[in-house]
């Protein structure tokens, strides 16, 4: 493996931000400054087809990238565009083989997959008074490519309860 392929992934199991493969690169460049941008997106396009992280994406913005692999649900701020995980239920079991049998009971659909997010306002942008109305100042960049519904695709486990 690559040093900067496993700086990548370091990066990505490591990380809670969501990033998209830009800042990414934004904080491992300074590492590795022959790295090319174009690394970053190749090696996180293997890394989603063999399973290591998992591609979130928010209509026409630039995709995340989630290297927390078990299920988990997002919140999302409006404002900014921070998405965090939440666990739900608190101890990490998910109702998900309930969900699966009761949209096959309703609708006669077998589930492959589900989305799930909550929109909000996180802590930092409520502290900062700011709103979807009065939103941060465009210096940050990442302000550019907030998230828009919908978002995350969370596989849905197998038949096993959890």
């Amino acid at each position: 493996m690559t040093p900067q392929r496993h700086a990548i992934l370091a990066y990505m199991l490591k990380t809670r931000s969501h990033p998209t493969a830009d800042e990414i690169y934004k904080a491992l460049s300074p590492g590795f400054p022959s790295m090319s941008v174009a690394t970053v997106y190749n090696n996180l396009k293997l890394f989603k087809e063999v399973g290591l992280v998992r591609e979130l994406t928010f209509g026409d913005q630039a995709s995340r990238f989630d290297g927390q692999l078990h299920d988990h649900y997002h919140v999302v701020c409006v404002v900014c565009g921070r998405i965090e995980d939440v666990e739900y239920p608190a101890d990490g079991r998910l109702p998900v083989a309930l969900l699966r049998q009761e949209v096959l009971r309703q609708t006669g659909f077998r589930p492959l997959e589900h989305r799930f997010e909550v929109y909000g306002i996180c802590s930092d942008c409520q502290k900062a008074g700011r709103s979807p109305e009065r939103p941060a100042p465009a210096a940050d960049a990442s302000a550019d490519e907030k998230p828009r519904r919908p978002a995350a695709i969370v596989p849905a486990a197998e038949e096993t309860g959890a």
